[in-house]
This record gives C-alpha cells, structure tokens and sequence, in this order.
C-alpha cells in the first residue's frame, strides 16, 4: 500500500470491456513528509477520490480485490481518502 496525491485523470475511449465506466485517476506517490517523489502510477478509483487528495493505493493483485476491481486488469487501486496519518511522531491531519 502507498500513499500519494490525485494530480490528474485519464481518459481512453478505447480500453478493455471491462473498463468501461470505471474512473482512471494519476496519483503521484508521496513521502511520509508529504514530499512528492517524482513517481507516478494510474490508478483505478474505488472510493470517488478528487483533485488534490491524498490517497491510499494498493497494487500488484491485491488491487483486484475491490468490489470495483474484481476480474478487472488493473495493477493499481485507490481504496482510501486520507484524512490524517501519524508518522516519525508526528501527526499530520489533511481534512
């Protein structure tokens, strides 16, 4: 699982059956320090995350394990909006 922010969308009017009208979001990945690390992956929305916030994504098979995802071919889902977190002692609220 990773965190990152929501920092665009992709639209693709020819994919695979089994994409259709499901929501393709960009995240860039995030440091503990909300530091963006210059990496990037799309990613399936699960949970109806938006610009600018920040996420949880899990990849590889475990993103196929959503209601949204199953028997989809996808590598990535968002399957949570993060409201705060606490690492290295400190605790950082984002909603």
């Amino acid at each position: 699982m990773r965190m990152g922010r929501v920092v665009g969308s992709v639209v693709a009017t020819r994919k695979d059956p089994s994409l259709v009208g499901v929501k393709l979001l960009v995240v860039e990945n995030l440091s503990p320090e909300m530091r963006a690390e210059g990496s990037y992956v799309v990613a399936v929305d699960a949970v109806g995350a938006g610009a600018s916030e920040v996420v949880l994504y899990a990849s590889g098979s475990s993103a196929r394990q959503t209601p949204t995802t199953k028997d989809r071919p996808v590598d990535a889902v968002i399957m949570a909006i993060v409201d705060s977190f606490e690492a290295k002692g400190k605790n950082v609220r984002l909603a």
